[in-house]
């Protein structure tokens, strides 16, 4: 049914609004993007060095024959922990979509996988499929904070040390840059697995020596959970950059598909009102002969 100038009208001013608000929250989502940037990249080197300190005391225990503390060993299992990590909101393109896919695909290959749910988006997710959940944590806001990542790395810690899974780890969005963001499962339990492939340290001309007091296993001991707390925090660091990215180009490409629509509105605005013009030149000139013939 064709469009009146005034339907084309009312249509474009709608999107022009559109168009104001996808604008607004893009400048939002980039503002926000430059501090989470900031903080995710800082949050790196902390964990590398964290890494590599582990793997270096856990390289001493297996040299020297101490017993590593429980936390230490490895496991034999099957039964794993996901921590899945989305956003608390739409509207940032595929972000989520891509998030839970992942998951998806990881519980259908291990069927008893245990969910730790971090996001509104992944709570509605797995609700609407009746998958129960070991925690739910929702509402952490845009400043992530190191004590929210305790009270998620201490109950994860908790049930492992409890015996309720074998493995665990954490799906988030790795932030490459603005447009890209990768998808990433990263282990953190057991640590055998997980935390010995820190950066290798730059070869020198002697082995440096480490004493670990008071024992080496009490070190160990007291440095996987703090181990554990920073790779969960990094992790969220790193989704929440990417989240504003994705925000950011999903809210720039909706701005410029609107400018398009308006473009492609006034063309069709103006074929419609020359349309106009022209029947009512073609109605007078009609008139006109009609009155001739008259006459």
């Amino acid at each position: 049914m064709a469009q009146t100038g005034r339907d084309i009208k009312r249509r474009m001013n709608t999107i022009r609004s559109i168009q104001q608000i996808t604008k607004a929250m893009e400048m939002v989502a980039a503002s926000k993007l430059r501090q989470a940037q900031k903080s995710a990249e800082a949050t790196r080197p902390y964990f590398a060095r964290l890494q590599q300190s582990l793997s270096r005391a856990l390289a001493a225990a297996e040299r020297v024959g101490e017993e590593l503390p429980p936390i230490a060993r490895s496991r034999q299992g099957d039964r794993h922990c996901l921590v899945v990590v989305t956003s608390e909101r739409g509207l940032a393109g595929g972000y989520n979509a891509n998030i839970l896919r992942r998951a998806s695909e990881f519980t259908a290959q291990h069927p008893k996988t245990m969910l730790v749910v971090v996001g509104r988006k992944a709570r509605d997710y797995f609700r609407r499929r009746n998958r129960d959940t070991l925690g739910e944590f929702v509402n952490l806001g845009d400043n992530i904070t190191t004590g929210q990542a305790h009270q998620i790395g201490q109950m994860i810690y908790d049930f492992y040390v409890h015996d309720l899974f074998d493995k665990a780890s954490i799906l988030y969005t790795r932030f490459i840059n603005t447009v890209t963001h990768r998808v990433e499962l990263r282990p953190i339990l057991p640590i055998g697995d997980a935390y010995t492939g820190g950066e290798q340290e730059t070869q020198a001309a002697f082995d440096p020596v480490y004493f670990y007091e008071p024992s080496l296993s009490q070190v160990i001991d007291v440095v996987v959970p703090l181990l554990i707390d920073a790779a969960i925090f990094q992790s969220l660091m790193e989704a929440k950059a990417s989240e504003f990215g994705a925000r950011m180009t999903a809210m720039r490409n909706a701005s410029d598909n609107a400018g398009e629509l308006i473009k492609e509105l006034t063309l069709s605005f103006n074929r419609a009102r020359q349309a106009a013009i022209t029947k009512e030149i073609a109605e007078i000139v009609g008139g006109a002969d009609a009155l001739e013939r008259v006459r």
